[in-house]
């Protein structure tokens, strides 16, 4: 018997399709994220009440083995919470470990936040990156950015609703004009979408933030690599003038194409400890 991945809503219950709603009917296990989240999915369509294991990341190593050995004898559904299973949660080392005990697995078409939030963009897609949830912290999360939005790609990221406007002013720091678009609620009620730089869609946000959040960043071009010391000189001078620390000029500087990083931070360090000295102009 196969194990199913099967996608379920965003928010909108209609989002399920026919053969999901077959295979979640006549499953008899089904393994979720959050059991509670899916016998009340299970109790909107209208099912009789059938087994359900919890499969997490917490309990995806302990919970494995047996999830296989149900599988080489019924029909096993995996979900998620929302969207398609697999993504964003240990999905994968199920598919995985299954194909090595020989299982068969069938994953269905269904919701995703990313693809959705990717083709609302309108940014290119000829290639684009899931990068998945940013680092939790601030150092983390900037130099991610930069790393990703070196590869000049469409980028799509979930975030916290928590994290969120933290997330988005770090992606400011690194590259204060790239364009964003941001899905919150996606597919429900009270959907917002919000498009402009990291700053603006900041503001647009409501505080505080509520929902689930998906976000895509357009492809981004760093600015051509200055000719001249004196302005390499002079971009550092004007970031440590604003208030930013040696290690946020360095970061800046590279990701808009003024050179190596740890250069950079050698120059802004010693031009700090110069007091900023005067760019020589003639």
């Amino acid at each position: 018997m196969p194990l199913v991945f099967v996608p379920t809503p965003l928010g909108n219950l209609r989002d399920l399709t026919l053969r999901a709603a077959d295979t979640l009917r006549d499953a008899e296990l089904v393994v979720a994220e959050d059991t509670r989240v899916a016998r009340k999915l299970l109790h909107a369509l209208g099912f009789d009440p059938r087994e359900i294991w919890s499969y997490r990341e917490q309990n995806a190593e302990r919970a494995t083995p047996s999830i296989i050995e149900r599988a080489r004898g019924g029909l096993v559904a995996v979900t998620s919470d929302a969207g398609m299973p697999g993504i964003s949660d240990p999905g994968s080392a199920l598919v995985a470990a299954a194909r090595a005990a020989g299982i068969a697995i069938e994953v269905l078409p269904g919701p995703s936040a990313a693809l959705g939030v990717a083709v609302l963009s309108g940014f290119t897609l000829q290639r684009f990156s899931f990068e998945g949830f940013p680092p939790r912290t601030s150092g983390a999360r900037r130099a991610r950015f930069e790393q990703a939005l070196c590869r000049g790609d469409t980028t799509i990221w979930y975030e916290s609703p928590r994290r969120v406007r933290a997330a988005l002013r770090d992606l400011a720091i690194v590259a204060a004009d790239a364009q964003v678009f941001l899905v919150r609620e996606y597919t429900k009620l009270h959907e917002q979408q919000l498009w402009g730089t990291p700053e603006q869609i900041v503001a647009g946000l409501a505080d505080p933030v509520r929902g689930e959040v998906a976000f895509a960043i357009g492809p981004y071009r760093a600015a051509a690599a200055p000719q001249t010391q004196e302005e390499t000189s002079a971009a550092i001078d004007a970031l440590l003038e604003d208030g930013k620390r040696v290690g946020e000029v360095a970061k800046l500087l590279a990701a808009r194409g003024f050179g190596d990083r740890r250069q950079l931070y050698a120059s802004a360090s010693a031009r700090k400890a110069r007091g900023k000295s005067p760019v020589k102009r003639g």
